[in-house]
Parts: C-alpha cells; structure tokens; sequence
C-alpha cells in the first residue's frame, strides 16, 4: 500500500477547550461593553439640568426657541392668572424673564420662592418664556446648600 501525498499532510487539530474558552470570554466583554454603552448614553440623555436666568440671559440667542428648564425665582406682585394658567416673572441676580404658564402651578407656588419651569421661548426673538410645568423643587437642605443661587431679589432666603 502506497501513502499518498494527500494523507500525509497536517490536520488542524480539534478546537480545544481554551480557544472556546477564549472566544466565549470575548463574547462576554463585547457584550459587557455594549451594555454598559447603552446604559450610559440612556442616563446621560435622561439628566434634566436646568439654566438660571442669568444664564439664559447671557445666552439667549444660542437657546433659541428650544426646550429648556429655566430656574429662578418667582417675582413679587407678579403673578396674574388666568383660566388657562399663570403669568409671572422669575429673576435671577442680573435680570428677570416674563412666564407664560399653561396649567396649574403646584400648591406651594407663591412669589419670593425658587422654581423651575419647563418650556421654550415663543419665537428665536421673544422675551416670554412659555412654561408647561412648573415645579418648587428646593427643599431648606438645598438652600442651605445654595444660599446664592436660591436668593429671593429683596434678599431673603427661602
């Protein structure tokens, strides 16, 4: 019996169990990664930060007529509402911004308090700021915290 050629040229081996192993150990990261990817680009997209009223005021050309949570606080005798919702004035340190808010305001909203209203300006030039929801979210924690940020125009803190 003559050998030929063709049987005497190598065979791979089997895969062994390290190169599974190897392969499902890669496959777990890529996984691990994708999720942790997908995970942090949800929880960044989802933080809901908020400009004062002197930051949109500095920056009002760039913020155009998109969303934003504008903070501030309530102006005194500036509250007028209406049967579609409430019209008021949020100020910071170096200005103030008109509000036009549709709906109801939370029980604790009053004037000389910090709030934050969600909403846009009506037009690319517009000075009112049309409000969808306004929350009084700061707590005396927080104004302890933030005495300056929270600071009523007349100079008390709340």
């Amino acid at each position: 019996m003559a050998v030929t050629e063709s049987e005497l040229s190598p065979v791979a081996p089997p895969p062994t169990a390290s190169r599974s192993r190897r392969r499902s150990i890669l496959v777990l990261v890529v996984l691990a990664l994708a999720i942790v990817a997908l995970l942090s680009q949800g929880l960044l997209h989802n933080l809901n930060y908020f400009k004062t009223v002197d930051e949109v005021l500095a920056s009002r050309e760039s913020i155009g007529t998109g969303v934003i949570r504008l903070e501030g606080v309530v102006e005194p005798h500036s509250i007028r509402r209406s049967n579609v919702g409430t019209d008021f004035v949020v100020t910071g340190s170096r200005g103030s911004i008109p509000v036009a808010a549709t709906g109801t305001p939370p029980q604790l909203f009053q004037a000389n308090i910090p709030v934050v209203v969600v909403g846009h300006f009506a037009s690319a030039s517009s000075t009112t700021f049309l409000g969808s929801s306004i929350m009084v979210k700061h707590t005396a924690a927080y104004i302890a915290k933030y005495p300056s940020r929270v600071k009523a125009p007349n100079g008390t803190v709340r």
